[in-house]
C-alpha cells in the first residue's frame, strides 16, 4: 500500500512508526518486535549505550535497515543535552537527535526553556533536531523558527499509556506548523495510534506502549496498522460530523 512519505530534514521515512528501544524483557524480542513494527527509525538512548568495547545494545540493531535517532533521555540541562548530542554524533555517525531535557523527575515533563535553549546551539551546529516538548503551540512555533525539523508534543505523560489528553492544543500544533508533528509519549494502544493519525498527526513515536505488552510482538504488529489505517483515513478525507441522520439512500427523486 503506497503512502505519502515522511520528510525529516533530508531523510525520509515510508513508515510513519518511530519506536524505541528501551524496557524489553530480551533483546531477541526487541528484535523481532522492530521488525513487525515496519519502522525504519528506531530511537536509542545514548547515555545508557555502551560505547566501549564488550556488548552494547547496537550490537542487535541493523544499522543497514534501521535509521538511528539517538536522543538525549535522562538529561536535565541544555548543558548536559548539548553535551550528550554531540556524543551521540560522534559515536552514531548522524546528524539525527532527538532532543530531551527532562524539567521534573516525577513527571517527566519536558523542560521548555531548556530544551528551546539546546536546540538553538544544536540546530547552529548542523544537527537535524527533533525535540521533546509539551503540547504548547508556543513553544512548538518557537522550536520551527529556529530551524527544528519537527516538533515532537507529548499525547501524554512518558510511560502512562494515557492516550491523547489535549485534542485541541494537537490541532493547533498542527495549524500553524510548517514541519512535521510527531506525537511523541502517552500512546498506549493502537486505538490511539489511530486517532492521532487521523488527526493528521505527521508521525508517531512511541516504546512503552510496545515493549511493556503483554505480547510486544503483536502489539508493535497492532501499532504498525494502525498508524497505516490512520494515515490513510486522514488522507481519505473523513465525512463531517451531523447532528441529525441523512440515509445512505436519498428519497428525493423517488417516485411515489
Amino acid at each position: 500500500m503506497s503512502h505519502s512519505a515522511l520528510k525529516i530534514g533530508n531523510h525520509e521515512f515510508k513508515s510513519r512508526l518511530i519506536i524505541g528501544t528501551g524496557k524489553y524483557a530480551t533483546m531477541d524480542l526487541m528484535q523481532k518486535a522492530l521488525a513487525e513494527s515496519g519502522a525504519e527509525m528506531v530511537t536509542v538512548a545514548i547515555r545508557r549505550v555502551k560505547l566501549e568495547s564488550g556488548e552494547s545494545l547496537l550490537d542487535y540493531i541493523d544499522t543497514d535497515k534501521y535509521t538511528l535517532l539517538p536522543n538525549t533521555a535522562g538529561c536535565f540541562s541544555a548543558e548536559e543535552a548539548i553535551r550528550t548530542a554531540r556524543l551521540a554524533r560522534e559515536a552514531v555517525g548522524t546528524d539525527l537527535i532527538k532532543l530531551e531535557v527532562i524539567g521534573d523527575k516525577l513527571t517527566l515533563f519536558p523542560d521548555n526553556a531548556q530544551t528551546v535553549e539546546a536546540a538553538k546551539v544544536l540546530v547552529e551546529e548542523g544537527f537535524t533536531v527533533l525535540p521533546y516538548t509539551l503540547d504548547d503551540p508556543i513553544v512548538c512555533k518557537k522550536l520551527e523558527e529556529i530551524g527544528c525539523a519537527a516538533v515532537m508534543p507529548l499525547a501524554a505523560p512518558i510511560g502512562s499509556g494515557a492516550g491523547i489528553q489535549n485534542f485541541n492544543n494537537l490541532r493547533i500544533i498542527l495549524e500553524f506548523a510548517n514541519v512535521p508533528v510527531i506525537v511523541d509519549a502517552g500512546v498506549g494502544t493502537a486505538s490511539d495510534a489511530c486517532v492521532a493519525m487521523e488527526m493528521g498527526i505527521d508521525g508517531i513515536l512511541m516504546n512503552t506502549a510496545v515493549a511493556q505488552a503483554k505480547d510486544p510482538v503483536k502489539m508493535a504488529r497492532a501499532m504498525r496498522m494502525a498508524i497505516e489505517s490512520g494515515r490513510l483515513a486522514y488522507e481519505a478525507g473523513r465525512i463531517p460530523k451531523k447532528l441529525y441522520a441523512q440515509a445512505s439512500s436519498p428519497v428525493e427523486g423517488l417516485i411515489e
